[in-house]
């Protein structure tokens, strides 16, 4: 595998994160860099790990990652996204703006980091080897290289996400729940 087919499999896997991140920069107002920061880091590690998990596994679970992972990331998106879509039409005229919790940045970062596990499970049919080198076909550099990618592409999406929710104001919340219900239909269908 050359740098340039691990790149664009790192984008390709990034672009779930990337969505989800600028839907949260529509609907988390007032999110700081702190936060920012620590939401990209998350969705970098967790699509870092995930190929690696996915590698070392092998064969074992790929029939029923495969069968489920859209599904599985439909129904947790979906529910995420219900929710905002809900708490935004019912929403109280003092309600306190919608806040980043812990639970739901892991619960996001696995969402969209399920199929990083398949791809894992098809390096091991390409041939990446699983030990450290300086080349790209090693497990580890390749799941650096999807973390690296997927951090940048967050930290570019949060802020897309933060001008976007500017102009939309009340209805920001609304977008984004229907874009996190869309990426768990596309993750099913697709």
């Amino acid at each position: 595998m050359s740098i340039f087919e691990l790149l664009l499999i790192a984008v390709a896997l990034s672009l779930d994160a990337f969505s989800v991140c600028v839907s949260a920069g529509i609907v988390y107002k007032g999110i700081t860099k702190k936060q920012n920061l620590l939401m990209s880091v998350s969705f970098g590690i967790f699509q870092g790990i995930m190929p690696i998990a996915g590698f070392f596994l092998g064969y074992m679970f790929e029939r029923v990652i495969t069968k489920w992972q859209g599904p599985i990331s439909l129904i947790i998106l979906g529910v995420i996204g219900f929710n905002m879509i809900i708490e935004s039409v019912f929403k109280k005229e003092d309600a306190t703006p919608k806040k980043l919790t812990f639970a739901s940045l892991i619960t996001l970062s696995f969402a969209t980091s399920i199929d990083a596990f398949a791809v894992g499970v098809s390096f091991v049919a390409m041939g990446v080897a699983r030990t450290f080198d300086a080349t790209v076909n090693n497990i580890f550099t390749s799941a650096f290289i999807i973390a690296v990618t997927t951090f940048v592409l967050c930290v570019f999406a949060l802020v897309l996400g933060k001008k976007a929710g500017e102009r939309l104001g009340e209805r920001a919340e609304i977008v984004g729940g229907i874009v996190l219900i869309l990426i768990g239909l596309k993750n099913l269908l697709f």
